[in-house]
């Protein structure tokens, strides 16, 4: 008997439905770039089928901004985004939410496909100017403008850290770059800021010349925001001469 009653079953269907969607810049209509891993977008889930304060869990986002998970138990949820960008769910300094753009959503049945997407007002936008080039010693030199993604003063602080990422994959971030390649510059006043916001960048890889490889760059900048958040360009990369 005490066997037996110590050999219970899990039979619950595994979870199988797919939940998929973007997070973009309200402007621009393009998606907002990130990083993988834990310092990039996330999707933040709340079941709340089952209980009205439950524990949050989290998909990651894509790099490209997009994100997909195909193992979502059959639920309601509210989900909302979080990123380099003005938060969805604002509360005060005692905790009561004072706006909310969050979504509800419920999932039935099993293998179905629901796409929840969102709009969102990154705190920069990284644009490159041309192409990268190359220079007469092999080091990479590439020009970008950086501009404000929103007009809400409260998000609108100093730059703190503009970096050119180098990487052997187009994955390459804050999380995953080449330090001997990748010039990394930190800012602190608003007087830079200004002019880091009113003037075409120019970054020069450094160490000399590149491995003669497939190789991506991006560029990854920061606001003085308490957060480890970084918004980025898309990344690229050139072919050797």
């Amino acid at each position: 008997m005490a066997a037996a009653s110590c050999s219970k079953i899990d039979n619950y269907p595994a979870p199988s439905n797919t939940l998929r969607g973007s997070v973009t810049d309200a402007t621009t209509g393009s998606t907002v770039q990130t990083e993988i891993g834990g310092r990039g977008t996330r999707i933040k889930l709340l079941e709340t089928s089952y209980s009205s304060n439950p524990t949050p869990y989290y998909l990651e986002s894509m790099q490209d901004g997009t994100y997909n998970n195909t193992k979502i138990f059959a639920a309601t949820y509210n989900i909302s985004p979080e990123g380099a960008f003005v938060p969805l769910v604002v509360t005060d300094s005692v905790g009561k939410v004072v706006s909310d753009k969050s979504q509800n959503v419920t999932i039935t049945g099993t293998n179905t496909v629901t796409t929840v997407n969102f709009k969102v007002e990154p705190f920069l936008r990284i644009d490159w100017v041309g192409q990268p080039k190359f220079n007469a010693d092999s080091t990479v030199t590439v020009q970008f403008k950086i501009s404000r993604g929103t007009t809400n003063a409260a998000y609108q602080l100093p730059i703190t850290d503009v970096n050119l990422y180098v990487s052997n994959t187009q994955y390459d971030g804050n999380n995953n770059y080449d330090p001997v390649h990748s010039p990394l510059a930190s800012f602190s006043t608003t007087a830079q800021t200004d002019s880091l916001l009113t003037n075409t960048l120019t970054l020069t890889t450094k160490s000399g010349a590149l491995p003669q490889q497939d190789v991506y760059f991006r560029i990854g900048a920061r606001i003085n925001a308490g957060l480890d958040y970084y918004n980025y360009s898309t990344p690229v990369s050139i072919k050797y001469p």
